[in-house]
């Protein structure tokens, strides 16, 4: 009996205590049992996103109460490891670091939890509805419109649409790119389904490879932007004639209507654009990661920006100042994001070069086009083509 009615009071008392604590969520936790640390009401609090405040931790970091420590002295002094680490976390500590790098001086950095958190959450959720709903629109598109074929007859005759160095560059470029986003992206992806498939092993012999194949391979990207801008940025240049292909959407969505066009129409400068800047800037960001804490680029960038006062107007303060640490997860964060934008219009550009349109494919495939193709889809590029022809043959001397 005696048994029962102690059971009865010890319930009694936890009930009358968690009570006590609901009703008291705003007050200040007693950290007196626990000598000034954290106490459960802190961990629950975190744990329900609640504000805490950290001012007894921030305050409390060790530097006091010396005469008590006197006697403990151990590789920390008259300090314990805690003590020590929330003097660096709070920005207190005096120490001195012996520093042969970059980041070695760094003895702390927790903002890697937000960047896994981002990675792993909003990028990958939303660069799929970005890959997604291209690969929907390409589908939507090909089954109102179908394939788009030469509407006039074939004359059997072809012309020469780009040298053999023009397709190396091109090639060059897509091909590493295309091996570049299948690695990217089988990094991101790939323990969601290379594990079940292969193992924890497997995958990470795979991965092994991925990692080796991006590293290397982003140098003939590089060099294939290059050859890329210097053939065709002088073809790339807008002009009016780019206005009236754009006012009739290109002849895309309409049987028989061929806008006159030069060497590369609006949508393919378009392409061209979109391929120069955001193969200019995942280099520059690839470059970073590839020679890590050596190629900074955020902290100086976010200056600028916060200067001109657009970041403040949508809300945003953007840090100016960055551990080696912070640079390179900003670093990996903007490569995913440019990634994910430039494998969307490529995989456009890929169904329009192949499947999406009879004859495009010759253009790099052989370098030769049927003339009819040209004449329907880039007329006055071929008028200039026959125009360069009719005066080399009237300057060739007769035979």
């Amino acid at each position: 009996m005696l048994r029962f009615l102690t059971a009865i009071l010890f319930t009694l008392g936890l009930t009358l205590s968690a009570a006590a604590q609901t009703t008291g969520d705003t007050a200040e936790p007693d950290r007196a049992q626990t000598g000034g640390a954290t106490t459960l009401e802190d961990i629950l609090a975190r744990q329900r996103g609640e504000k805490v405040d950290n001012s007894y931790r921030s305050e409390n970091t060790g530097q006091g109460n010396v005469e008590g420590l006197l006697g403990q002295f151990g590789p920390s002094g008259v300090a314990s490891d805690s003590d020590v680490y929330r003097q660096l976390r709070y920005g207190s500590a005096d120490v001195t670091v012996s520093s042969n790098g970059p980041a070695d001086s760094v003895l702390i950095q927790d903002g890697g939890m937000w960047w896994w958190a981002f990675r792993t959450g909003p990028l990958r959720e939303y660069g799929t509805y970005i890959l997604g709903g291209m690969l929907a629109i390409i589908i939507l598109f090909f089954l109102l419109r179908g394939r788009i074929r030469i509407d006039g007859d074939k004359t059997g005759r072809t012309v020469t649409r780009f040298n053999s160095f023009e397709r190396f560059g091109h090639w060059l470029f897509a091909g590493s790119f295309l091996i570049l986003g299948i690695t990217g992206l089988l990094t991101l992806y790939g323990r969601d389904f290379l594990i079940p498939l292969f193992g924890k092993e497997g995958f990470a012999t795979i991965a092994q490879a991925c990692k080796w194949l991006h590293n290397n391979l982003a140098w003939a990207f590089m060099l294939g932007l290059i050859i890329v801008t210097l053939n065709w940025i002088a073809h790339n240049i807008p002009n009016r004639t780019d206005l009236k292909w754009l006012a009739a959407g290109g002849g895309l969505f309409t049987k028989g209507s061929h806008p006159p066009a030069r060497k590369f129409n609006a949508g393919q400068k378009i392409i061209f654009w979109s391929c120069i800047l955001l193969g200019i800037s995942i280099s520059l960001s690839g470059l970073s990661l590839l020679f890590p804490f050596e190629l900074p680029m955020f902290a100086k960038t976010f200056a600028i920006a916060n200067s001109t006062g657009i970041p403040q107007m949508f809300g945003l303060n953007l840090p100016v100042q960055m551990s080696p640490q912070e640079e390179m997860q900003y670093a990996q964060v903007w490569h995913v994001m440019v990634a994910y934008v430039f494998i969307a219009i490529i995989i456009a550009h890929i169904y329009l070069g192949s499947v999406g349109m009879e004859g495009a494919f010759d253009a790099m495939g052989t370098g030769e086009v049927e003339e009819q193709w040209a004449r329907e889809h880039h007329s006055l590029w071929l008028e200039e083509v026959h125009e360069k022809e009719a005066g080399k043959a009237a300057t060739s001397p007769a035979e």
